[in-house]
């Protein structure tokens, strides 16, 4: 499947096969490629460092040296024939096997220009054989596409020692003129000795006459200066004494001072002890207690203000419920003098009527009561004649009968004959 490739700037990509006569070449881009009747390459463009190191070559006159050189080379991109070049030679090959080639190239011509150049002329011009190694290098490798950047001796060495007697005969020079200038200097320096022992003597000698008579005058002025200095001492021991009494004096002044300040610093300390431990107790004790006093003075304030407005809510609900209670036993009073006087005037309106409606509403209560001490009676005996009836009927017609005396006993009471206000 056809796809683009692409490469940075320090790569290049080579194209060839169909639709390309010649192999078609980008450096840091892309190409259209198609893998089937194509094929890709890459070129690195980097920089190569290279070690060249050629040892025991013959020079000119024969002597066997080692040389190790530093060459900096590249692919040459800027012209397409050197990149077509390096294109055939190494395509998809690495960085060190362009390396390997391109070092086996500059050795040999490294080694072919020491064999035209002696020993001195390579170690003390090296920047001249660097320069031919270059040029003649460089025309073989541009054939290749390399371009050499750059080329330079790291180092010249031998395993004879050709080298190291080199320097020995201007070793050896440098050591005689050290020498003779030691010799000089050493003679130079014993002749200005002499010269300055003599001066030293001289001054010696001179240092001495004038200690001498500086000797004798000083004698002489030591006998005045003892005379002055005994007076002067006296007068000293006395005024040292005077001083010291006085000195004395002022210590112990100074004591009872240092004294002084150290028993205020002691009550000044005393003092700050007994103010901190007053705000220690504050801090601890009365702080705390005059919270814990204000906690249960605004506790028992607010028990207070409780049972007040509990014992107000309570004369409010009792209050409002005698009120009710009152409303109720009121409208209650209302609602039964109300029934009663409709009662009343029900019964100046139907009379007989009524009163045989109220009695009859209270047979059924009369009954219960008229036969309600039978219900404490575990046991009943009944005794009959010979034409009455037995058993419970004659129970019941006793209930009955009982009842049906009824009307009779309430006409004697309430003057209303039941029978004739039933029959109405």
């Amino acid at each position: 499947m056809a796809g683009f490739y692409t490469c940075g700037p320090n790569e290049a990509l080579i194209v060839s096969g169909c639709c390309h006569a010649k192999p078609k070449m980008v450096v840091g881009g892309r190409l259209l490629v198609f893998p089937c009747v194509q094929k890709i390459g890459r070129l690195p463009l980097n920089v190569i460092t290279t070690k060249i190191r050629t040892n025991q070559v013959f020079t000119q006159l024969g002597v066997p040296i080692n040389v190790t050189g530093t060459a900096q080379i590249k692919i040459h991109s800027k012209e397409k024939k050197s990149l077509m070049a390096a294109a055939e030679l190494f395509m998809n090959r690495s960085t060190e096997q362009i390396k390997l080639i391109c070092g086996e190239t500059l050795e040999g011509h490294q080694r072919a220009i020491m064999g035209t150049m002696t020993v001195e002329d390579i170690y003390k011009n090296r920047a001249a054989f660097s320069e031919q190694v270059l040029q003649v290098a460089s025309t073989d490798l541009m054939s290749m596409g390399i371009r050499v950047i750059s080329y330079t001796i790291n180092e010249v060495t031998d395993e004879q020692g050709y080298l190291k007697a080199l320097g020995k005969p201007r070793t050896a020079e440098v050591k005689r003129d050290a020498d003779i200038g030691n010799a000089e200097a050493k003679r130079d320096a014993g002749i200005e000795e002499a010269a300055a022992n003599e001066r030293a003597m001289q001054a010696v000698y001179s240092n001495k006459i004038t200690t001498a008579k500086a000797q004798r005058d000083y004698l002489l002025k030591k006998a005045t200066y003892d005379q002055e200095t005994f007076t002067k001492k006296a007068q000293s021991d006395l005024a040292y004494e005077l001083q010291s009494a006085k000195t004395q004096q002022r210590i112990k002044e100074e004591l009872m001072e240092i004294k002084v300040i150290e028993r205020k610093k002691q009550i000044s300390i005393q003092e700050q002890e007994i103010t901190r431990k007053q705000r220690e107790l504050d801090a601890q004790v009365i702080k705390p207690a005059e919270a814990e006093r204000y906690k249960i003075e605004k506790l028992a304030e607010a028990e207070k203000n409780k049972r007040i407005i509990e014992a107000e809510a309570q004369a409010e609900a009792i209050r409002l419920k005698a009120e009710a209670q009152a409303y109720a036993i009121e409208a209650k009073a209302k609602a039964e003098a109300e029934q009663m006087a409709k009662k009343a005037d029900a019964w100046n309106e139907y009379k007989d009527a009524a009163m045989v409606d109220m009695i009859l509403q209270q047979l059924p209560k009369i009954a219960a009561e008229v036969a309600a001490p039978l219900q404490n009676v575990s046991k009943v005996t009944l005794v009959s004649g010979p034409n009455g009836e037995v058993g419970a009927a004659k129970l019941t017609g006793e209930v009955l009968e009982i009842v049906r005396r009824l009307p009779k006993v309430i006409e004697e009471i309430t003057g209303v004959d039941m029978s004739k206000a039933m029959r109405i």
